[in-house]
């Protein structure tokens, strides 16, 4: 068994993949990455991507701001919720949630009967170097409030992030890194908990 658990290191990560028993939802807080390092994981995987903040803006027919700002917090979050719902009853993908998805008890609930959450933790300073950078965080468009917003954002939402089934730490490096990391920590739950389904093959 020992031995099993060190498998992994004599196969290149980049050369990894693996069959998912059940869709994968990745988590965390804006700036963690997870649509570029879902695209790419999926990619990997050879399954579908899907992005939910993308598919309640399609289902809505508007920007998910003008839900915001016309319908108020609460209609979003409904709105949300049957759309997670109905892509977790799809055929297996990788998913990219809101940074406040998982924080819904409602929306967390499903995620972990349905599917394997994926937390992708950041530390500040990754955080803000990432959001920096772009220019479509309404949350953020005061550069100056970057730090003190995303710090009450872990402050609230990290201690329940860890009820995600897989952490893995992310840092300001190439996205490829932390996809390679992804997939040895998923390999290694899938192996632990889903051994019937644990079927590994090299790309």
């Amino acid at each position: 068994m020992k031995q099993e658990a060190h498998a992994f290191n004599l196969v290149n990560p980049s050369q990894l993949s693996f069959r998912a028993p059940k869709t994968i939802v990745l988590v965390g807080l804006m700036g963690a990455g997870k649509t570029s390092i879902g695209r790419r994981l999926a990619k990997r995987l050879e399954i579908d991507f899907f992005d939910s903040d993308h598919e309640v803006e399609v289902a809505a027919g508007c920007p998910i701001k003008e839900i915001f700002n016309v319908y108020g917090e609460e209609a979003f979050r409904v709105g949300e919720f049957r759309v997670i719902n109905r892509l977790l009853d799809q055929q297996t993908h990788v998913l990219a949630t809101g940074g406040g998805s998982f924080m819904e008890e409602k929306t967390r609930n499903i995620i972990k009967q349905k599917a394997i959450s994926v937390w992708l933790k950041a530390d500040i300073d990754t955080l803000v170097a990432r959001v920096s950078r772009r220019t479509d965080r309404p949350l953020l468009e005061d550069a100056g409030a970057h730090h003190d917003v995303l710090s009450q954002l872990i402050n609230e939402r990290y201690p329940v992030y860890e009820a995600a089934d897989v952490i893995v730490d992310t840092f300001d490096e190439p996205t490829n890194t932390t996809v390679d990391r992804v997939i040895v920590s998923l390999a290694e739950y899938i192996r632990d908990r889903f051994p019937k389904d644990y079927v590994l093959k090299s790309i």
